[in-house]
């Protein structure tokens, strides 16, 4: 296996000229790019970056953050990246909780920062520091979750989790060096990090990192720039998909797009893959388990309304409450074993402890195997509705909602009710210029459903509040409509 943090001398020394990484601003050939990591390792040595310690990274999706990342590896340091929207007290708290001994941001400001420029754009001299031997159990990624529940919690993800999950990612998409990948996603997550920089450049191909996403220009980028792949999540293919009929966009460099972060509606799958004639390969995983653990083979069969196979070197398996593995079939929590599973939660053994049981990841989503293997995912397990103590997953009426033609996007929560304790309501977003209403999709949803699972209320919105990544935030979904129902 590869170690990540040689890549650029690798890249450097196999093909000095060759692309490397890009962004709006300029392109680095894998010399370029290797000169440009060494001469920030020493501006970080120099203001006290040894192995051991965190740098954090508060930046936008720029190739210096590429850059930096390598840099501080070549130090032996772990990065944790920051959502550069961030409030202050946000990145406070990373910061605090990561303990980072440098913060670099786009513009040095506060104290004890340093910018982007001053670090990623250094010259370098002959004092570059040699590249240190790191430990592959040491943490490479401090990666903060969304907070869905309480704080947030750094996810420590060693060189081995990174390794590994590269080397997956590679065998599974079957990568190699005329592949280029367009990064639309945030470097924040590590999907970012990982699918769209580290795989390709492992692989010996290249990456090319977009500005601020525009669906209405987005096209505009593919044709320039001519990616083999993009990773994205289910409300981008959908801000693609709604754009006019009228676009007619030359998407014939692209071999496969991916989805992950959450599960893709098969209607919305077959409405991309119609109109831009590019396959999706759809899968699954969490920043635990260093990204992904299942995906639709690119090659085929490709399974719609399915996350896939799980990925070679990782064991996802369906366990009981009791902590018993159900045969394919039976529903249950998804586990995940294998190399990619994080070393734990930063500073957080109780949490660490209930979430990896004697080596099993507990994602607290469930979901079964079809008769072919692949998995199916029912819903998370703290979005499932308790109405009058029958248990409805939301996903499934979401998946109903969907077919209508007219649906672009829907969403499913619980709302408190005095007798049944909850019952299930919709929110949607239509496909643009249709015309349907509440009415029209409650008959919609009758065929389909029983009475117990048929929306109590559909609203129809412009747009769904969403979290950092771009999923859905049920989460704030939930407290919107519990404040309605308290105030009607």
């Amino acid at each position: 296996m590869q170690q990540v943090v040689d890549l650029p001398q690798v890249r450097a020394t196999r093909n000095p000229f060759g692309s490397c990484v890009a962004d709006d601003r300029e392109q680095l050939d894998n010399q370029t790019f290797a000169r440009r990591v060494g001469a920030a390792a020493a501006v970080f040595r120099d203001h006290g970056v040894r192995e051991g310690d965190v740098v954090a990274l508060v930046l936008p999706n720029r190739l210096e953050f590429v850059v930096l990342l390598f840099a501080a590896w070549r130090l032996g340091a772990a990065v944790t990246p920051v959502k550069p929207d961030s409030t202050s007290e946000e990145v406070r708290y990373q910061v605090t909780d990561s303990s980072a001994k440098v913060v670099v941001t786009e513009q040095a400001g506060a104290p004890g920062t340093l910018s982007m420029s001053e670090v990623a754009g250094a010259s370098s001299g002959n004092d570059v520091p040699e590249a240190v031997t790191v430990d592959p159990a040491a943490p490479a990624l401090i990666i903060y979750t969304s907070g869905t529940t309480g704080q947030p919690k750094g996810v420590i993800l060693d060189h081995t989790n990174v390794a590994a999950m590269c080397e997956m990612i590679i065998q599974t998409l079957a990568l190699d060096d005329t592949d280029h990948s367009l990064l639309i996603l945030p470097l924040f997550h590590v999907n970012g990090i990982v699918v769209s920089v580290l795989s390709p450049l492992l692989a010996g191909g290249r990456t090319t990192i977009a500005g601020r996403f525009s669906a209405s220009a987005f096209f505009d980028v593919v044709e320039r720039v001519r990616p083999t792949y993009f990773s994205a999540v289910p409300a981008i293919y959908a801000m693609l998909v709604s754009q006019p009929e009228s676009r007619k966009p030359d998407t014939s460099s692209l071999r496969r797009v991916i989805c992950g972060a959450a599960p893709m509606p098969a209607e919305l799958i077959a409405r991309f893959e119609t109109r831009f004639s590019v396959p999706i390969v759809e899968g699954y995983g969490l920043s635990e388990g260093t990204c992904a653990s299942t995906l639709n083979p690119p090659s085929g069969p490709r399974k719609p309304g399915t996350v896939g196979l799980p990925l070679p070197g990782q064991t996802v398996a369906i366990m009981n409450a009791d902590g018993e593995l159900l045969d394919d079939g039976d529903a249950g929590e998804v586990v995940i074993r294998g190399a990619n599973v994080m070393r734990g939660y930063l500073g957080r053994p109780e949490a660490t402890a209930r979430t990896v049981v004697d080596g099993w990841l507990h994602t607290g989503d469930v979901g079964y195997f079809d008769p072919d293997g692949y998995l199916v995912l029912v819903d998370r397990i703290k979005d499932m509705i308790i109405r009058g103590g029958e248990n409805i997953y939301p996903k499934e009426i979401e998946n109903v909602l969907h077919t209508h033609p007219s649906v672009l996007e829907a969403a499913v929560i619980g709302a408190p009710d005095a007798v049944l304790g909850e019952v299930p309501v919709a929110r949607v977003v239509a496909m643009p210029d249709a015309a349907v209403g509440a009415d029209e999709l409650d008959a919609h949803c009758r065929k389909s459903l029983a009475r117990t699972k048929v929306p109590v209320s559909i609203e129809l919105v412009e747009a769904l509040p969403r979290n950092p990544i771009g999923k859905i935030d049920k989460r704030k979904l939930r407290a919107l409509v519990a404040d309605v129902v308290t105030n009607a």
